[in-house]
C-alpha cells in the first residue's frame, strides 16, 4: 500500500514514559508543542497498562502515524482536540513490561494548522502488545489523516474529509460530511454515512455501505460487498465474493470472480459480470450488460439488455424508457430463455434453439411466427421471427439446448 504522509521533523523523549517533549532544535523548526501530557502505569491482571492524556489547540487539519495500535476518532463540540492513549504490555516481569512500555514513543504538537499525533518503536520488536488512541476532535475538522501499520481505524462526526490507511484492521466510518479514502491489507471494512466520495480497498475483508451521496469506488480480494444507498455512480469488484446493491442512482458496474450479484434499483446503465454465480436485477434506467460463466440470470424491468451466460437459464422483462432504444441479445449454451415484452413496446424479435430436441418456442404474441426445420429423427432447429407495435430495436434469442417462451408482460 502507498503511504499517506511521512514524520517531517523528529520528536526525541527523554525517560521511560515521557511523551509530548520536543527537543529545541525540533521545536525552533516545528511550531507550538502539546498542552503538557498526563501519563500514569498501573497492572491490570497479567499486563502492565501505560496511559497517556492529553491535549492540543484548534486546528484544521490532524494527523495521526502509529507503528502499532488502533486509533479511535471522534467528533464533538469542543473547539481543542485531546486524546488518551492506552498502552499494554502482556508480561509477568514487571521490569520487562515498563521496559517495552518505554520504547514505544508517543509524540504530539502542532504544526501550523495542523495538529500531530504519533506513537513510534524505537526498541525491538514486541509480540505481546497492544496500543488504544482515542482522539475527540471539532466536528468541523477539515481533514484527517491516519496511518497505522496494523491496528483498527474508527472515525466518526467528522464534516471534512477522513484519509485512513492500516496494514491489516478493521476500518469504520460514520457521519463523514467529506470523502473518504479507506485502506486496510486485509479486514472489513463498514461505513454507515459519508457526504462526497468513497474509495474503499481490502486485502480480503467484507466491504459495507450504507449510504454515499458522491461516488463510490469499493474492492475487495476475497469478501462480499453490500450497497444499501448510493446516490451517484458505483464500481465495485469483489476477488470472489457475493455483491448486493440495494439502490444505486448513477452508472453501476459490479464484478465478481465467483459470487452471486444481487442488485435492486439503478438510475442507470448497468454493467454486471460474475466467473460462476447467478444474477438479479430489479430494474435499470439504461442499458444492461450482464454475464456469468455458470449461473442463472434473472431482469427486472430493462429496456435493453446485452445478456450471456456460459449454462443457465435467463429471464428478462422489457419495457419502453431508460433512453435511446437499442438492439439487444439474450444467449446461453445450456438452459431456458423466457422473455416478457410490454404490448407496447416497437421491437422485432429473432429467436433460435440450435437443438431442439425435445425443445420448442412459444409465443403470446401471434405476430412472431414459430418455424420448425429438420427430419423427424433428426437434429431439430426451432425460429421464431416477428415485430410488435410497428417494429423497433431488434431482440435476439438464442439457446443451444433448451425453451424459449415469449410472454405477454404488463
Amino acid at each position: 500500500m502507498k503511504t499517506l504522509f511521512k514524520l517531517a521533523v523528529a520528536v526525541v523523549l527523554t525517560g521511560p514514559f515521557a511523551a509530548g517533549q520536543a527537543t529545541p532544535a525540533a521545536g525552533a523548526q516545528a511550531a507550538a508543542q502539546a498542552n503538557p501530557q498526563g501519563t500514569s502505569v498501573h497492572r491490570e491482571g497479567d499486563r502492565w497498562v501505560h496511559q497517556i492524556t492529553g491535549s492540543l489547540g484548534p486546528a484544521k487539519n490532524l494527523r495521526v502515524k502509529v507503528d502499532a495500535g488502533s486509533v479511535r476518532i471522534e467528533g464533538s463540540s469542543q473547539p481543542e482536540i485531546t486524546y488518551q492513549v492506552h498502552t499494554r504490555a502482556y508480561s509477568a516481569s514487571e521490569d520487562k513490561a515498563r521496559r517495552q512500555l518505554g520504547d514505544y514513543k508517543v509524540n504530539s504538537y502542532m504544526r501550523g494548522d495542523t495538529a500531530w499525533i504519533v506513537g513510534e518503536w524505537e526498541g525491538g520488536n514486541v509480540r505481546r502488545f497492544s496500543g488504544e488512541f482515542h482522539i475527540t476532535v471539532p466536528h468541523d475538522l477539515e481533514s484527517v489523516k491516519v496511518e497505522s501499520e496494523g491496528g483498527a481505524v474508527s472515525a466518526e462526526g467528522i464534516t471534512g474529509s477522513v484519509d485512513a490507511e492500516t496494514g491489516g484492521g478493521k476500518i469504520h466510518m460514520d457521519g463523514i460530511g467529506g470523502s473518504v479514502n479507506a485502506q486496510t491489507g486485509g479486514d472489513n471494512i463498514e461505513i454507515g454515512s459519508v457526504g462526497g466520495d468513497l474509495s474503499l480497498e481490502t486485502g480480503g475483508g467484507r466491504v459495507y455501505v450504507g449510504s454515499v451521496k458522491g461516488k463510490l469506488n469499493a474492492s475487495t480480494g476475497g469478501g462480499d460487498i453490500v450497497l444499501v444507498s448510493g446516490q451517484q455512480g458505483a464500481v465495485l469488484e469483489a476477488g470472489g465474493g457475493n455483491i448486493q446493491v440495494k439502490q444505486c442512482g448513477g452508472r453501476l458496474k459490479v464484478s465478481t470472480g465467483g459470487g452471486n450479484i444481487e442488485i435492486g434499483d439503478v438510475g442507470g446503465p448497468v454493467e454486471i459480470e460474475t466467473g460462476g454465480g447467478s444474477i438479479h436485477l430489479g430494474s435499470a434506467k439504461g442499458p444492461v450488460r450482464a454475464e456469468t460463466g455458470a449461473g442463472r440470470i434473472d431482469l427486472g424491468t430493462v429496456s435493453s439488455a446485452q445478456v450471456e451466460s456460459g449454462a443457465g437459464g435467463i429471464i428478462a422483462r422489457f419495457a419502453p424508457g431508460g433512453g435511446e432504444p437499442r438492439d439487444s441479445s439474450l444467449e446461453t449454451s445450456a438452459g431456458d430463455i423466457t422473455v416478457f415484452l410490454a404490448p407496447n413496446l416497437p421491437i422485432t424479435v429473432r429467436a433460435a434453439i440450435e437443438l431442439a430436441n425435445g425443445h420448442t418456442i412459444q409465443s403470446d404474441f401471434p405476430e412472431i411466427h414459430v418455424t420448425t426445420e429438420g427430419g423427424e429423427w433428426g437434429p431439430k432447429t426451432v425460429t421464431a421471427e416477428g415485430s410488435l407495435a410497428g417494429g423497433g430495436p431488434m431482440l435476439k434469442i438464442r439457446t443451444a439446448t433448451g425453451d424459449i417462451n415469449i410472454r405477454r408482460g404488463q
